[in-house]
C-alpha cells in the first residue's frame, strides 16, 4: 500500500534567509539560472544529491551551514538579487495585457495527463508532458490567464536500468510530495480541500495539491487518502502503468475530477483545453454541469460547452490513442450518461466513428473532436495527417477543409539552453532577448558573435556533457556489479575531439533507435576511423509493456560492447530531463529518424538547435518546417513506403552517405586557426532560422489568437443570459 505521509524534521531558515523558502517553492527558479547557481553556492553536493530539489536540499542542509550562510554578505547579496528578480517578474507589464487588453479576463484550464517541469517533479514520461511543462513556462512569461490540471502520481514514471544482457527493466519509486516544491490546497480551516468523484458503487476522494510555476498555478489531483479504498489511492499511483481499467478510473479522474477541483476552488474556466484525449471526459462534466445549473438539454448544453473545448491532438499512432472496451464504458457511465440527458446508445456514439456500430469501442480522441469547436495538430504535416484520419467525423467535407488545423509545438528555450550559450545571447541579442525570442529580426544578430567565442561556448558544454557521460556510465556498471578493473573504461569513453551523435527519445519501434546499426561494416568503419572518428550517446526509455522497443535497446547494447566501439558508443539509462539538458546542449549532430508520418511534431531537435546543434532527420514532424538547406541536414525527400525493411535499408544508407560524404568532412574541415567556419556558418543559419519559429512563446501566442480568446468570446456569448443564445442555436439546428 502507497504511503500517505511521511514526516521530516527540517532545519530552521534564520529571518534573513526565509526569502530562500518562497523562492524555492516557485518554479520560476527552474528556468533562471541565478536561482540555480543561488541553490548550488548553499551546497553543491547536497544540490546534485536533493535531484535539484531546492525543497529537499534545504529541508537537509545543516543547521550551521544555514547560520553561517546568514553572516555571508556575498549570499545574502545573491539572494536579494534573485528575490527582487522574482518580484520584478510579478509586477513587470505582460504580453498579454499588451496585445490582449480588450479581452474579457478569461480563464484557461489546460488538461494534460503528465507535466514535464523539472526533474524534481517526476509526473513526466515523455514529449508530452515535456510540450506541457513548456506550456505552462511559457503562459507565465506571456501573463496568460492559464492554470493547469493533472494527476499527481504517487510513483511517477518507472526508472529505467539495464540488466547485464542490455534488458529493459522497471523499478518505481515512491514520491515524497511534501519535500518537493508543491503544496498542499487547503480550506480555510486548514485541512485539505478535497473533491469527490463517482466511482461504480462508491464515491473517490481527491485532494489537490498546487504547484507555483512563475504565474501560472498547477493544480494536481491524488486519490492517495485514508478515506479510499487501497484500489482507489491506486488511481494516482503510476502514469501509464496497469491495465485499461485502471487507465479509465486514471482518466476520468483527471477529465471529471479536474474540474470539479476547478469548482471546487472556486475556478470557472471559460476555455478548458485538452492536452490529448486522456481528459475528454472533461467535456461530458461540463455538460453535466451546465445542465445542471441553467436547465438545459443535452444538445443545447453541447452548444455552448463546446464553444469553450479546445483540443490538440499529439500522435497519428493508434498505441497513442485511448480507447475502452463497451464493457468498461458500461461499468463506469453506466449511471453517468443519464444525468447527461441521453440514453446509452447516443452516449457510446460520441466516442466512435461509426456511432450505431456496436463492435466498435469507445475512442478517447473522438469524443474530445465531437465536443470542441477548435482542434490542431502539432505541426503542418500532422495537420494534414490528422485531416485524413478524422476526416469522416465531417461526412461530405474536403479533406482539406475538415476543421483541424496545425498549431506548431515549440519549446521554452530559457529552460533548455547552458548558461554559456545563454551568455552569448545576452551579450550580443540584449539582456531581454528572451522576452523577444518571436522576434525574427532578434536572431539575425546571430551573426555578431564571432566564431571563436561560439565555438569555444560549444567545446565547454561538450566537455561538460562528456564528464557527465562517463561519470553517468560508470553508476551504471557499479549498479551492475561490474568488476573495478573494467570501470576504467567509463574514464576512457569518448573523445571531446570527435563528432558527437546524440540520439535521445522514447523508444518506439516507429521511431527506430536502432537505423544507425543497420549495416554494422559501414557504422564501425565511421566510428573507428583514426583521423575522423565518429562517436553516438543513446538514451531512451521503452514503454514497459513494448517488447518491440526494448528489444531495439537491448541490440545497442550488445553493439556498443563491441571491442572495438566500447569507447565511442554510449547509452545512458533512465533517461529524464537532467539527461536531456546535457545531450542537447553538447553534441554536434541531433539524429532522429523517424518513419514518416509517425512522429506528429518532436521537440528534442528543437532544444538541440537553440544551443548550437545541428539536426539531422527524416523529412517528418517539426523538421518539415525546420529543415533549411543551409542549417541541417535531411534524410529522403519526404516519401512514404509500404515496405517497412525496404524503407530501413534505403534510409539508412542515405544516413551513412550524408555521414561520409557531407558532415563528417564538414565537421573536421578547419581553417588555419582550427575552427570548423563553415560548420559554425550552418549553425548560425540553423538557429536564425530555428530560434523564433518553433518557441513556446510563437506556440502559446498562436493558441491564445487562434484559439483561447475567440473560444472565450464565442462562450460568454452563448452563455450570457442563461444560456439563451446556445438555447435558441441548438433549437434552430434541430
Amino acid at each position: 500500500m502507497p504511503t500517505v505521509r511521511s514526516f521530516t524534521v527540517l532545519p530552521t531558515l534564520p529571518d534573513i534567509l526565509k526569502d530562500l523558502d518562497i523562492i524555492a517553492r516557485n518554479m520560476f527558479w527552474s528556468w533562471n539560472s541565478e536561482f540555480l547557481e543561488l541553490f548550488k553556492r548553499i551546497d553543491s553536493d547536497l544540490w546534485s544529491a536533493s535531484g535539484h530539489n531546492p525543497v529537499k536540499m534545504l529541508g537537509s542542509v545543516s543547521q550551521a551551514k544555514l547560520d553561517e550562510l546568514a553572516l555571508n554578505q556575498g549570499f545574502l547579496g545573491q539572494l536579494k538579487r534573485a528575490n527582487e528578480k522574482l518580484k520584478s517578474y510579478f509586477e513587470k507589464p505582460t504580453w498579454y495585457e499588451n496585445v490582449c487588453s480588450k479581452c474579457d479576463n478569461p480563464t484557461i484550464a489546460y488538461f494534460s495527463a503528465e507535466f514535464g517541469v523539472h526533474e524534481c517533479l517526476p509526473i513526466y514520461a515523455g514529449g508530452l508532458g515535456i510540450l506541457a511543462g513548456d506550456h505552462l513556462k511559457s503562459a507565465s512569461d506571456l501573463g496568460v490567464p492559464l492554470v493547469g490540471v493533472g494527476l499527481l502520481y504517487q510513483k511517477g514514471y518507472f526508472r529505467q536500468y539495464l540488466n547485464i544482457d542490455g534488458w529493459q527493466q522497471e523499478i518505481y519509486v515512491e514520491n515524497d510530495f511534501y519535500n518537493m516544491p508543491i503544496e498542499l490546497v487547503r480550506k480555510e480551516s486548514g485541512r485539505p480541500l478535497t473533491i469527490s468523484v463517482e466511482y461504480p458503487g462508491r464515491c473517490v476522494i481527491a485532494q489537490i495539491w498546487c504547484v507555483s510555476i512563475g504565474r501560472v498555478k498547477l493544480y494536481l489531483l491524488d486519490t492517495n487518502v485514508h478515506a479510499n479504498s487501497p484500489i482507489d489511492r491506486m488511481i494516482t499511483s503510476s502514469l501509464y502503468g496497469g491495465d485499461r481499467e485502471l487507465r479509465i478510473r486514471q482518466e476520468i479522474m483527471l477529465g471529471i475530477g479536474g474540474l470539479k477541483a476547478l469548482t471546487a476552488m472556486g475556478i470557472i474556466p471559460t476555455v478548458c483545453h485538452m492536452n490529448e484525449g486522456h481528459a475528454a471526459f472533461m467535456a461530458l462534466e461540463r455538460i453535466r454541469e451546465l445542465r445542471t445549473t441553467e436547465n438545459m438539454t443535452f444538445d443545447e448544453a453541447v452548444e455552448a460547452t463546446s464553444a469553450g473545448n479546445v483540443f490538440t491532438i499529439h500522435t497519428p499512432v493508434k498505441a497513442g490513442l485511448d480507447e475502452f472496451r463497451v464493457e468498461l464504458m458500461d461499468k463506469y457511465f453506466g449511471g453517468y450518461f443519464p444525468k447527461l440527458g441521453i440514453n446509452r446508445k447516443r452516449f457510446l456514439g460520441l466516442g466512435r466513428i461509426l456511432p450505431d456500430d456496436d463492435s466498435e469501442p469507445f475512442k478517447m480522441p473522438i469524443l474530445a473532436l465531437r465536443l470542441s469547436s477548435s482542434t490542431n495538430g502539432v505541426s503542418k504535416l500532422h495537420g494534414q495527417i490528422s485531416r485524413g484520419i478524422w476526416g469522416s467525423l465531417w461526412p461530405g467535407i474536403p479533406r482539406n477543409e475538415v476543421p483541424i488545423i496545425s498549431i506548431t509545438n515549440g519549446i521554452h528555450i530559457k529552460n533548455w539552453i547552458s548558461d554559456e550559450i545563454d551568455s552569448l545571447y545576452e551579450r550580443y541579442l540584449g539582456l531581454n532577448w528572451s522576452e523577444e525570442a518571436m522576434d525574427k529580426s532578434l536572431w539575425e544578430s546571430i551573426d555578431q558573435i564571432p566564431d571563436e567565442e561560439f565555438w569555444r561556448m560549444h567545446q565547454r558544454c561538450k566537455e561538460q556533457l562528456i564528464v557527465f557521460a562517463r561519470n553517468r556510465l560508470k553508476a551504471q556498471m557499479q549498479r551492475r556489479g561490474t568488476y573495478h578493473t573494467e570501470l576504467n573504461h567509463a574514464e576512457e569513453v569518448l573523445d571531446p575531439e570527435a563528432l558527437t551523435i546524440g540520439f535521445a527519445r522514447r523508444f518506439a519501434s516507429y521511431k527506430r533507435g536502432n537505423l544507425l546499426l543497420k549495416d554494422p561494416r559501414r557504422i564501425i568503419n565511421l566510428l573507428t576511423d583514426q583521423d575522423r572518428p565518429l562517436q553516438i550517446i543513446f538514451a531512451g526509455k521503452a514503454h514497459p509493456k513494448d517488447t518491440e522497443g526494448k528489444d531495439i535497446i537491448r541490440q545497442i547494447i550488445h553493439f556498443a560492447n563491441q571491442n572495438n566501439v566500447r569507447r565511442r558508443v554510449v547509452f545512458l539509462e533512465d533517461y529524464n530531463i537532467d539527461i536531456a539538458r546535457f545531450l542537447v546542449r553538447g553534441v554536434d549532430v541531433w539524429l532522429n529518424n523517424p518513419r514518416r508520418p509517425m512522429e506528429a511534431s518532436g521537440t528534442s531537435g528543437m532544444k538541440a538547435a537553440v544551443n548550437g546543434v545541428l539536426n539531422m532527420s527524416t523529412s517528418d514532424g517539426w523538421w518539415c518546417e525546420g529543415y533549411t538547406q543551409d542549417g541541417g541536414w535531411v534524410i529522403g525527400v519526404g516519401e512514404n513506403y509500404e515496405d517497412n525493411d525496404y524503407q530501413d535499408l534505403v534510409e539508412s544508407q542515405a544516413i551513412y552517405d550524408m555521414l561520409e560524404n557531407e558532415v563528417i568532412p564538414l565537421f573536421y574541415t578547419r581553417s588555419a586557426d582550427n575552427l570548423p567556419r563553415a560548420w559554425i556558418r550552418r549553425i548560425k543559419n540553423s538557429i536564425k532560422w530555428i530560434a523564433p519559429r518553433f518557441n513556446t512563446h510563437r506556440m502559446v501566442a498562436e493558441y491564445t489568437q487562434r484559439f483561447y480568446n475567440p473560444s472565450a468570446a464565442k462562450w460568454r456569448y452563448l452563455t450570457e443570459e442563461s444560456c439563451a443564445r446556445a438555447k435558441a442555436f441548438s433549437n434552430w439546428k434541430s
